[in-house]
Parts: structure tokens; sequence; C-alpha cells
């Protein structure tokens, strides 16, 4: 029986069919796949025991020469897929999955919050494992922590989980997450996941730390981190489940991420309470430095299994460490001290955490058949969808979507997957997430990777106007602007539903580059980025000069000033002549428009800065256009209206200034008058809505002008002229759909606008 599009409808009345109704042979293959773990098993001897911490950190790693032939096995068969179209590859290792229809069969009938591949992998975790512990689960009260966590999937597949089941229903639960801050500016590179879908809603729960960056390879973060966890009368489950992207090197990322686990490990030792358990997300288990890891977790736990869930793709390395029964800190407080002043992102760059003389034999020879058994599991499963690539019988076809029925079937029975009404959804009063809103103008057949990991490779060994030219952005940015730009984006105002006591500064490390934006798309901002540091290497000056020499182009439709004047006069409603305060008087030399006096500010006062890939991130400039902002809201009257020039909103700053503007007058647009940036068209002022905002804004001001001078910041902070102010609305306003649609929208145009420039230098 095969699930078709419709069984999300019908899923209340509709039944698949008992496990036990398929073929026995069928029955225990499937069976099998939920069975793949190997638990490690200490001798009765205590040989397994934490190493003198004056061992520590001070030999060089050796590599283990059986576990590297492994390695070297397994990325001889990974090779073979070298050649193979990665969407190609995917769509049919997906229809091979034996666990292919669980996410859509769980979806249907538990109607689950943010039902991912990982949430049914940490779902199945929970129903195999007794990761939560009894004397937590007899006291009433659980208390968990969750690190690299984005989006959420391994909370919410918990609430469900807590909230289903009949022994866990009534416990008191809280939880603290971490992850990269997703609505960070720096946080770019591939290392940040921006699916905010359950961040957005549940943002008082998410620690990012003093820096605002969220980043729990520094040991700064993680103390905090420990003080923010201290009201919880113990920590009882700690879940780390992060991980870099490694296409560009696929046959190391072991080594890529051993930093990370390393930091994830030793963050729960720290965090985690007697009795405590631990679920870490690893790959292979080749390398000296995940050696030396296992043999400290399983030093510090009662039990540690490695296991790869049903749900987790066969063919991939990923496995999951289940450690349960934390010893007494106590015993680790020695060695913990000093990892913790080692504690960092290059930990396992460093020497050995133990040297191999310190592992038991007994230990080395189990981790080796842990190793040889999921080395098998993975081989035999890339050589099958390998043989099974080049063609599938009508009978192989059969079998397969027979086998994946009844792994679905067998997954809802074996962990007895219950429906949850959305009112228990931990973002039942969510507001717009930003990844999930924003569909309007993004480019058609978008998609993070494409072609086969050759063809990617000989892509990247381009230059970066041929890989534009070549990716899914082309013609995007090919179009760039036109006349109708702006036009229909509208913000509606005054904005009303707005909770301005609600307003805080949040204030970081000082941005060195925007690489990433809530309110822009991630790819064509890294275009971008890459155009303006690669044509000033070509030109052999700073990205500054590669942009001011960059050439105009005869192909772009600007719309003219004097339009845009006759237009802002239309909008003004209202007897008699209407103020237009305007920046920029050059822009607008000589234009006159009936029923509109125009008065031009200062030059001086505003002088956006050449452009560099600190966009609107640079310090001096958000105080240019917060001091813009204040004085004119100061000396407009009723019914006036503003023309603004706008570099871009890329940063949380300057999308809070546009915000400020929503609440203060009756409309809100912009248009594409100059090569850089934008101008807002502001009409309508509204005197009474503005008066709420000046307080904040003066704050904010005054903020920022202590840092410039360096009278902010003392303590362990960084000294104030390194330091910036990252945000002052909270995310949850900026988040908002209106807004955000229009921020979008308004940055898409400026960045495929300056890139079509660029290119054309």
């Amino acid at each position: 029986m095969s699930w078709g599009r419709g069984v999300r409808k019908k899923a209340s009345r509709q039944q698949l069919p008992n496990v036990e109704a398929f073929d026995p042979k069928i029955i225990a293959e499937v069976r099998a796949l939920f069975g793949k773990v190997k638990a490690y098993v200490k001798p009765g001897n205590e040989e397994w025991c934490i190493p003198d911490p004056n061992e520590v950190l001070k030999h060089p790693a050796q590599e283990h020469i059986r576990l590297q032939t492994l390695k070297k096995s397994l990325n001889k068969v990974k090779n073979r897929l070298s050649d193979k179209d990665l969407e190609v590859w995917h769509q049919h290792t997906n229809s091979t999955n034996r666990a292919g229809k669980v996410i859509a069969t769980v979806r249907a009938i538990a109607d689950a919050e943010i039902c991912t591949q990982a949430w049914c992998k940490f779902y199945e975790i929970l129903g195999t494992f007794n990761l939560l512990p009894k004397d937590a689960l007899r006291s009433g009260e659980l208390n968990t922590v969750h690190l690299c966590e984005a989006p959420g999937a391994f909370i919410a597949a918990l609430n469900h989980y807590l909230k289903t089941s009949e022994h866990t229903r009534y416990c008191d639960w809280s939880w603290v997450a971490n992850t990269l801050n997703p609505y960070h500016e720096a946080s770019g590179g591939g290392t940040a996941i921006t699916d905010d879908r359950l961040i957005s809603s549940t943002l008082p729960w998410w620690f990012f730390g003093s820096d605002d960056t969220g980043d729990l390879m520094s040991q700064k973060h993680l103390l905090e981190l420990h003080r923010f966890v201290g009201n919880m009368r113990r920590v009882d489950v700690v879940t780390a489940d992060g991980s870099f992207d490694c296409q560009g090197n696929p046959d190391e990322q072991e080594a890529l991420v051993a930093s990370l686990h390393y930091c994830e490990a030793v963050a729960a030792l720290v965090l985690l309470g007697p009795g405590g358990s631990l679920v870490l997300k690893m790959f292979t288990l080749y390398e000296h430095s995940s050696v030396c890891l296992l043999y400290l977790l399983n030093c510090c736990f009662r039990s540690v299994s490695v296991f790869k869930p049903a749900t987790s793709k066969a063919g991939n390395s990923e496995v999951y460490v289940v450690c349960l029964h934390y010893d007494d800190k106590e015993a680790a407080r020695p060695l913990l001290s000093k990892l913790l002043r080692h504690y960092g992102p290059d930990l396992a760059a460093r020497e050995a955490l133990f040297p191999s003389q310190l592992l038991p034999q007994s230990f080395l020879e189990q981790h080796e058949q842990v190793c040889v058994y999921f080395h098998a599991l993975q081989v035999d499963t890339i050589e099958e969808n390998l043989r099974l690539f080049e063609g599938l019988s009508e009978e192989q076809r059969k079998r397969l979507e027979c086998l994946r029925d009844c792994t679905a079937q067998e997954y809802l029975q074996r962990f007895q997957v219950r429906f949850l009404p959305r009112s228990h959804w931990l973002s039942c009063n969510s507001v717009t997430p930003a990844c999930c809103s924003v569909k309007v103008g993004k480019p058609p057949g978008q998609s993070k990777q494409t072609g086969s990991f050759n063809q990617r490779r000989e892509l990247l060994a381009l230059g970066w106007r041929e890989r534009v030219g070549k990716g899914c952005y082309a013609a995007w940015v090919e179009e760039h602007c036109s006349k109708d730009s702006g036009a229909g984006w509208v913000l509606p105002g005054p904005l009303a539903g707005c909770d301005i006591n609600s307003w805080f500064v949040v204030v970081g490390a000082a941005l060195s580059a925007v690489r990433n934006s809530s309110f822009c798309d991630g790819g064509l901002l890294n275009h971008l980025n890459e155009a303006l540091e690669q044509t000033a290497l070509e030109s052999g000056t700073d990205s500054s000069a590669a942009w001011t020499g960059a050439p105009s182009c005869s192909s772009c439709s600007l719309v003219c000033t004097a339009s845009i004047l006759t237009e802002v006069a239309a909008l003004c409603t209202g007897e008699g002549d209407r103020k237009c305060l305007v920046f920029g008087r050059t822009l607008w030399c000589g234009e006159r428009v009936e029923g509109l006096t125009l008065e031009f500010c200062s030059e001086t006062l505003f002088q956006p800065p050449v452009r560099t890939p600190l966009h609107d991130g640079e310090p001096q400039y958000q105080r240019n256009l917060v001091h813009c902002v204040l004085d004119s809201l100061n000396r407009m009257g009723p019914g006036d209206a503003l023309l603004l020039p706008l570099l871009s909103a890329f940063t949380r700053v300057t999308a809070a200034i546009v915000l400020c503007l929503h609440l203060s007058f009756r409309s809100v647009t912009f248009r594409v008058p100059a090569p850089q940036g934008v101008l807002l068209m502001c009409v309508g002022f509204c005197p009474e809505a503005a008066t709420r905002i000046l307080a904040p804004l003066g704050d904010l001001q005054e903020r920022m002008d202590c840092l410039n001078s360096g009278e902010e910041g003392s303590g362990s902070q960084p000294p104030a002229g390194k330091r910036q102010i990252l945000q002052f609305v909270p995310m949850e306003e900026l988040l908002k759909e209106g807004l955000i649609k229009f921020l979008w929208t308004m940055n898409s145009t400026i960045a495929r606008q300056q890139l079509h420039l660029l290119m054309q230098a």
C-alpha cells in the first residue's frame, strides 16, 4: 500500500496496514533497520578510568592503522559518487531509502511540529533508549539543554513525546537551546542555519551569549551558558546536533568537525547533573580525536552506545553517541578544568586529548569493532544504491515500496506516535519566521547544491563572474532593476500594533562584514560580497574603490527624480503646500513640483560611505542614519513627507530604522533613482504616532555616541571601539510578515542592482 498526496487530509480516518500483515522476510529486514546499535561494555576491573590530567593535551596524535584502513576503504567507495549529479542521485537514494516514507506518514498521522528527518531521528532515540533519567520523571521535573540545535527539531520532538506519552504527560519541562545566531550578521560561510521557524517564536529560550553570536566554541560563551542554566535544579539531558558544511571536502568530514565535537562533549560534561544523559551526533570514528573522545565519554557515563537511527539515511556517515547515567561530576572535575583552559575552536587540532598508551587495549578493540560494523553498513548501502542506479526491475521496485510502507508502519507502532493538537505546539503563538514567510522574488529553481561533486569543484575554480553567470541567480541578476522597482511594495501606516516598551539594545563585537541577513536572500548576499572583494583584488584597490569605479549601465531603468516628486505630491493630502524633507541635494538639483515645498538637509549630515562588505553595518553610517531620522521626525508637521537615501537594510539596526518610519508615516515605499541603494519615500507624517519612538531613538543615539567616543565598555567586554549596537528592536517585531516581505524585496533589489553593475565592470 502506497501513501499518496491526499494522505494528510485522510489521516484521521485512514489506517496503514498492520506490520504483521507484511511478508515475514520484509518484517525481519525492517526490524533490523531499528537495531543498528553497538554498545561499549566496560570491563569489571575498572580499567577504563579518567586519565591523569597532567597527561592531557601534551602528546602528538597517533594514527590507528586499522581504523585508517577503514577510512581509505570507505572514501574509495564514496569517490565512486563524484560524477553523479547531486539532484538525480538524491532522488534515487530517496526512492531506495527504506525509511523514506516515515516523515510524510508522521506528518499525516501526528501533525508533528517541524517534522523533519531530525525530528524523526530524535523521536526514535527517545523510543529506543531510556534517555530521560528516572529520577527526573519521578520528581516530575525535567530540564534539558540543546546545543547547536537550529532549527529546533529535537526540541519539537521532545515536546511531542512528553505531551503524548502517558508516563510523561504531566512532567514539568524546562529547556534552553543554543545555536549560532541566525540573526547575527557576521554568521556566514555556511555555518549558521537560517531556518528560524521555531526560534522566532521561542526566542527567550535561546541563548546567544553576551556577544550575540551563539558560538558554542567560545570559552566565554560556555561559561555564560553555564551561568544561564544555573536556575535549573539540575540539567538532566543534553543534546548536541552540530556539524559543518563539509561538501567541499567530504573525505575529511570527521577531522573538520572534530573541534566542534570536542566542544559539544566538554560543554555537556560541564552542564549535566549526576545521572544525566547526552546525545552527541558524530560521523565516522576513525581519527585519534574521535577515539579519545569516545574513551572520555565511556569513563564519564555508565552506558555508551553508538546508534544509527533507521530514519538516518543509511548511506551517510552520521551516527549518534547515546550516553546514559553521567557519573558524579567531581571525578571528572580536574580533567574538565584543564579542558576548559584549552577550550576553543582549535582544541582538536592541538596535541591529542590522551596519548595512545593511556587508552586500554580492551577499549581499542571494542572501538574497532564498532567502526567495522558501521563501515560495513554504509559501504553495503552505497554499493546497493550504485547497483540499483543502473536500473530497477519492476520486482525490485515493488519490494522497495513494500519495505518503505512496512518501515513507516513499524515506526508508528514501535514508538507509539500519536496526534498532538497544534495548540500544544511550542510555536502555537508564532510570528512569521524569516525563513518561511518570504517567497516573493526569489530566483526560480534555486538549489543549494547542483551538479556532480566534480562539476561543483570545477565551478569553484572559475572566476566569480563565471560562477554567477552559470548559477541559479544568473537570470535574476540580469533582470536587476526596472522603473517599477518598489511599485506595489508599500508599508501602510502608521503601524499601531508594536510594543515599544519591549525594545532593548543589544551590544556585541563590531561587525567586520555583513555575511548574513534575515532580510535578504543569503546566496545573493554571498555573491555580492565576493564580487566586491574579488573586484578589489582584480583592480589592486580596496573594495570601496572597486565599488566607486563600477560603471553605470545604460540598460538600468532608473526612476527620474521629477516623477518621484510628482508621486509624492499626489500622495500628500490636505490643503496647501506640504513640506518634503530631502537628503542629498545634488540628486534633486533644479527639481520643483507644485504643491510640494522641498527642504534640503545638510549634505554633510548624511554622507553614505562607499560600498564595502559591511554595507549598512558600518557604525558611523548607522549613527548618521539615526541622527537623520531623529532630526526629521522633530522637524516635520502633519502630512509632511520624507525622502531618505538608504544603502540597504541588511542589518537589524537599519531594518529597525525602517520599522520606525513605518510607525510614523501613512505610507513607506522605495524607488531606485541611483546605483547606490534606494530612496525611501515616506508620506503622510503622523506626529502623534512618531512621538512614541522619539525617546527610544534618542537613547539609541546616546548609546551610539558613547560607543564611538569609547566611554562605554568595561570589565571583560571588548574595548568600546571594537563593539557596536547590533539590535534595538526585538526580532519578533522585525519578523512580522508585512515588514519582512518589504525589507526582503527592497534588499534583493539593491543587491541584484549592485551585483549587476559589478559584473559589468
